[in-house]
């Protein structure tokens, strides 16, 4: 029992913090360097530990972050979390100047992966994934809705079962005094009572558009200072990687170049912010005088340095220079064909107030759902683009952001 309760308090983050610390920085450096036990710290011990500190801190909190979203297997962000702050560390104490062996940082670096990963699997056992639902009104369907969770069907006020929470639609008429009393009593013993759309929304990273009405709108307007920050933001951003970046450009600028002997960019008007033209800024993926249709799989359209550059979202790019006039962000809504965002307004309820924030080079639907085509497809993305838009914060950014870095590597959803 009370080696379970240590594995059970691993789940809250000053825990896992505290024993990362001990472990990944603390004792790995009595074990390497004895010596400052009786030296006392100096300017190199001290260095070294606050820059695996910072490490530790920054992956784990990174992570914890990551977690509280929905549809998350947080063991894929483990590689690119750490890589990503791994290098940024480095690059730091690199550019200080400061005293820094590499041994211990590659040592407590290593450890800290290898206890990454075990905290992961210990709340993933510990993790209570079961949900019990009324079935009454519009929580009737809720496993249909959300096959993701595993759900307990309540057909009478008697729980014994421990489930994560209750969920009801408790706006239905038919939600009786018996069903009431039993949610207040359920909530007095400290079980989450959920209403239906909340959980959905929660669980899927989407908000239903064909349920929604006029005055739901007003819930998703963006923070306009957070709207400053992000730009400030991305334009950071990109001034950092620009070295990087330049370097990828003029390669693909070759390629494609050395391939057909063609023009290296590409030019398309879109729909933007407010629902304003803007002119995107792309590398050309396919052979030109192509159509200006919907891209399928195994588009014949598509040149072969094109579909390795599609593949990577290097043909991205050059859109950092609508980024930098401020027509679009890093991150947020795709910006849709003007054709097509005319036929689709037709079709997709509220489609137009997608364009309340800057269209992104990536975005939660991007990175959810890959590119889409139809309008069903189209109105799933517009239910991940409300989510973003009512959530909207530099923690979803950060999300966004790690999960992009994974679907440059395993190329989800291009076409």
């Amino acid at each position: 029992m009370f080696n379970k309760r240590i594995l059970v308090s691993l789940k809250f983050l000053p825990v896992q913090i505290f024993v990362g610390l001990l472990l990944c920085n603390w004792i790995p450096y009595i074990f390497l360097d004895w010596g400052y036990l009786a030296q006392g710290f100096n300017k190199t011990s001290t260095f070294n530990i606050l820059a695996s500190g910072m490490l530790t801190l920054l992956t784990l909190f990174t992570l914890n972050l990551i977690r509280q979203f929905p549809g998350i297997n947080s063991t894929s962000y483990i590689l690119p979390v750490f890589i990503f702050w791994f290098i940024v560390v480095f690059a730091l104490a690199e550019v200080t100047y400061f005293p820094f062996y590499l041994i211990y940082y590659s040592i407590s670096s290593m450890c800290l992966l290898s206890y990454i990963f075990i905290v992961n699997i210990i709340n993933r056992y510990y993790k209570v994934q079961t949900l019990a639902y009324i079935p009454i009104g519009r929580a009737v369907d809720m496993p249909v809705q959300v096959p993701s969770a595993e759900w307990l069907k309540l057909d009478t006020t008697t729980l014994d079962q421990n489930v994560k929470g209750i969920v009801a639609d408790l706006h239905s008429h038919d939600l009786t005094d018996d069903w009431q009393e039993f949610i207040a009593h359920k909530t007095l013993q400290g079980i989450p009572v959920y209403h239906h759309r909340h959980i959905r929304e929660s669980l899927t990273g989407r908000v239903k558009i064909n349920h929604m009405y006029e005055n739901d709108l007003g819930s998703l307007l963006p923070c306009e200072n957070y709207m400053l920050v992000k730009y400030s933001l991305d334009f950071l951003i990109i001034l950092v990687l620009l070295p990087a970046t330049l370097i990828i450009c003029l390669f693909t600028a070759i390629a494609i170049k050395l391939e057909d002997n063609g023009k290296v960019f590409y030019t398309q008007l879109r729909v933007g912010h407010r629902g304003k033209t803007i002119k995107v800024y792309k590398f050309r993926s396919m052979h030109e005088k192509s159509k200006e249709v919907l891209t399928v799989d195994n588009d014949d359209r598509i040149t072969k340095v094109g579909r390795f550059i599609r593949k990577t979202r290097v043909d991205e790019l050059p859109q950092f220079l609508n980024v930098i006039k401020g027509e679009m962000s890093l991150i947020g809504p795709r910006a849709e064909f003007i054709d097509f965002a005319l036929k689709l307004e037709q079709q997709v309820p509220f489609f137009n107030y997608r364009h309340i924030v800057k269209p992104g080079i990536s975005g939660w639907a991007q990175v959810n759902q890959g590119y889409a085509t139809g309008a069903e497809e189209t109105k799933l993305k517009i239910e991940y683009d409300f989510y973003y838009i009512k959530h909207i914060s530099f923690t979803l950014d950060l999300l966004i952001f790690f999960r992009t870095i994974h679907t440059t590597f395993t190329g989800f959803g291009s076409r």
